[in-house]
């Protein structure tokens, strides 16, 4: 492995750690706007904003994120063989991270059409779950288990 493993490597994880992070404050704009009186208007509209913005920010960071992690997967090699279980987890994993970035559209959709049902505290929950994928994304990574 040379040079341009270790500069896609680190890519890599700028764009999973920066797509992560928009995943991590989306679902907490939802807390604010499940708080939010039907009568604040402006308030209401100034997080929707924030939530458009910062869900195009994240999908554009999920690119290639996603792109890279493929490169080293296919190209590289890295998870291939015996004793790789680790990245059959990691990868499902992912598939339910990419699912989750996509739930979270539709939940801002919801948003914008004035129809949410669901509590802030339930937002709280919510957003706990791409945490957990994120550090059992990482813990398969590093520590490899299976």
């Amino acid at each position: 492995m040379g040079n341009s493993y270790l500069w896609v490597k680190a890519f890599h994880i700028v764009f999973v750690s920066s797509w992560f992070a928009g995943l991590f404050y989306l679902p907490r704009i939802f807390v604010n706007l499940a708080m939010v009186e039907p009568s604040s208007h402006a308030e209401r509209e100034r997080l929707l904003l924030m939530a458009r913005k910062l869900y195009r920010f994240s999908t554009l960071l999920m690119v290639p994120a996603l792109a890279l992690g493929l490169w080293l997967w296919i190209v590289v090699g890295i998870g291939w063989g015996g004793g790789q279980g680790w990245m059959h987890a990691k990868l499902a994993f992912v598939v339910a991270i990419v699912g989750y970035h996509h739930v979270c559209r539709r939940m801002l959709r919801t948003f914008e059409e004035g129809r949410n049902q669901r509590s802030h505290k339930w937002f709280r929950v919510f957003n706990e779950i791409s945490v957990l994928g994120f550090i059992a994304s990482v813990v398969l990574v590093v520590v490899k288990p299976f």
